[in-house]
């Protein structure tokens, strides 16, 4: 039973590998993807998006715990820890003692598990910080790098480059540094065991715009041609994060060809699992963002008719999906 709150990741954190429980788990984020961005791509598409297919499916609250709505440090750190904090705060007790609260990423880390962190957005954006760092603040830039290279340490770091991070301190750490597409196909994914993907000084292109020569498919198929060598399994977070600066934007078209990326890398990922029994995809959204609304389905390759109320975050409920053990 999946618990559809803030304790949600706390039933995957009691899922240490064991007999009868996944040795795998792939915790896929959209960023703010509520209910009608997967109803858009889904009309536009003509077709499901790959993850409403899920036997289990349900929803979930987004709230941090000084505001009704929240934003990506509290969002992230409530689905990484099962703990609710203020808003702009990355997996630190605040409101409480400041403490650092362990995250999935650490929890499967201390059981030998390989892990990973995947995003369309530079890599010290706040999404992927709460499963890898520990801030007061989601705008500690350096800080955050600082603790993915000398703190937490996962063996794969795709994402935007610069922001923090640096071709330097990452090698100084023991990466291995790839900047471009040639270089993420020409890692040896059956040999490297620690590689910061840096592509670019800021997010990655919308696919709308052509989406560079990096997409988050490419990313993720990469990671786990990496962390599948690990004999104890793997634990693995993968953010569309683009879906969310298009619905700030209001922009339907980058916000809907984001999705379908989103989507695509799922389609991706099960394929890597097809045939697995000892692997666990969960697929949700931090918040929703925009308050997009469908008002007319106008057919397949056209983009629906719908309005949006804000250029900011909502309270909304986001959906999740879960499939595999």
């Amino acid at each position: 039973t999946i618990c559809l709150c803030a304790g949600l990741c706390l039933v995957l954190a009691l899922a240490a590998p064991a007999a009868g429980q996944p040795k795998n788990i792939i915790f896929c984020i959209g960023d703010g993807m509520g209910p009608a961005q997967v109803e858009a791509a889904r009309l536009f598409a003509g077709e499901s998006m790959s993850f409403e297919d899920f036997t289990f499916q349900g929803s979930v609250t987004t709230y941090a715990a000084n505001s009704s709505v929240t934003d990506s440090a509290a969002a992230a750190t409530a689905l990484a820890t099962g703990v609710k904090v203020n808003n702009g705060v990355i997996s630190l007790a605040i409101p409480g003692d400041s403490s650092e609260l362990p995250t999935l990423l650490e929890y499967y880390q201390d059981r030998d598990l390989a892990t990973g962190l995947v995003t369309t957005t530079y890599m010290t954006h706040a999404t992927p910080a709460g499963f890898g760092a520990h801030e007061s603040s989601r705008n500690n830039n350096a800080q955050i790098a600082n603790d993915y290279l000398t703190q937490t340490q996962p063996n794969v770091l795709f994402g935007g480059g610069a922001n923090g991070m640096s071709v330097a301190a990452a090698q100084t750490a023991g990466y291995t540094v790839v900047t471009d597409a040639a270089g993420l196909a020409g890692i040896d994914t059956n040999t490297e065991t620690y590689v910061s993907g840096q592509f670019g000084s800021y997010h990655l292109p919308y696919e709308y715009d052509g989406g560079g020569d990096v997409h988050l498919s490419d990313m993720t198929t990469t990671a786990l041609d990496m962390l599948d060598n690990d004999a104890d399994g793997f634990f693995m977070m993968v953010e569309g994060g683009r879906i969310d600066h298009a619905g700030h934007d209001n922009n339907l078209a980058r916000n809907v060809y984001e999705t379908l990326e989103f989507s695509a890398t799922v389609t991706d990922i099960l394929a890597w699992a097809a045939g697995r029994d000892d692997t666990l995809v969960v697929v949700t959204a931090d918040h929703e963002t925009g308050g997009l609304t469908i008002l007319a389905d106008n057919g397949p390759g056209a983009l629906p008719t719908v309005s949006w109320s804000t250029g900011s975050h909502t309270g909304a409920n986001v959906p999740v999906y879960a499939w595999g053990m």
